[in-house]
């Protein structure tokens, strides 16, 4: 299992590699779960993560298809490896898979190798958002290569209070059947890691948990260093991004 550490900054993404983070995501964190950074501040990332780690960018939530298409063009060209969708506020399948079509004719249209991840909420009926069971149909059909299961509100408890490992360990499965990455993040501490190992999630994804001061603090190569270890990090080379989970099936012998 790989681990992803969000960052709000070049400064913060050199401490999240200094810790051994081997996916970098560029977001906001001041401004909900999946809102983006500005583009000068995804610049600033990309120039810190020097190719050394592959970098994935928040688009933002419940955005117009025309809006998710310019916004995944803009950070494709900047060679971003994923970008990510959330529907916050969107229940529609429909409108949800027209969001994601665009948005991955946004990434195709500058970059052969970025992907889409589409995100799903466990407190979707909160957030008034699809629910993840039908976000995983309406990905595999507009052609991302990813989901990943987050929150939609920081204060409600993390994925696994959310939902049970049992729940989420079905909706992992539904994923890989649909052979697409699967991701978790959602307020996951070092204990929850082992949980996101358990139930197959390819990647997880952490914020709160790497920085001082909580999730709008200061990621600390530290704190992301204990959750590497957590996650099941091993010394060694760092490894590819993997564009899709059949190669993630293919390369399992490698040790992460």
């Amino acid at each position: 299992m790989r681990l992803l550490i969000s960052v709000a900054s070049a400064d913060e993404a050199r401490a999240a590699i200094a810790g051994g983070a081997e996916i970098i995501d560029a977001k906001d964190p001041t401004r909900g779960a999946m809102a983006a950074v500005e583009p000068a501040t995804l610049r600033a990332i990309m120039l810190a993560a020097d190719g050394e780690r592959p970098v994935s960018a928040a688009l933002g939530d419940a955005l117009s298809p025309a809006d998710a298409e310019r916004g995944a063009r803009a950070a494709a060209a900047e060679r971003v490896a994923y970008v990510k969708v959330g529907f916050a506020g969107v229940a529609d399948a429909s409108l949800v898979e027209r969001t994601l079509a665009a948005t991955v004719r946004g990434v195709e249209a500058v970059s052969m190798s970025a992907g889409v991840i589409a995100v799903a909420y466990a407190d979707a009926e909160r957030a008034g958002a699809i629910a993840p069971d039908r976000l995983i149909e309406s990905a595999e059909r507009a052609g991302a290569v990813g989901v990943l299961l987050d929150t939609a509100f920081k204060e409600g408890g993390g994925l696994f209070r959310i939902m049970s490992e049992a729940a989420v360990a079905v909706w992992v499965q539904a994923a890989r059947d649909a052979a697409l990455v699967v991701a978790l993040a959602g307020g996951l501490g070092m204990t929850d890691l082992g949980a996101a190992r358990a139930v197959g999630a390819d990647i997880a994804g952490v914020r709160g948990a790497a920085c001082d001061g909580g999730r709008t603090g200061r990621v600390s190569a530290e704190r992301v260093a204990w959750l590497a270890m957590s996650a099941g990090r091993r010394s060694g080379p760092h490894r590819p991004i993997l564009a899709h989970r059949s190669d993630i099936v293919t390369s399992s012998a490698t040790p992460r």
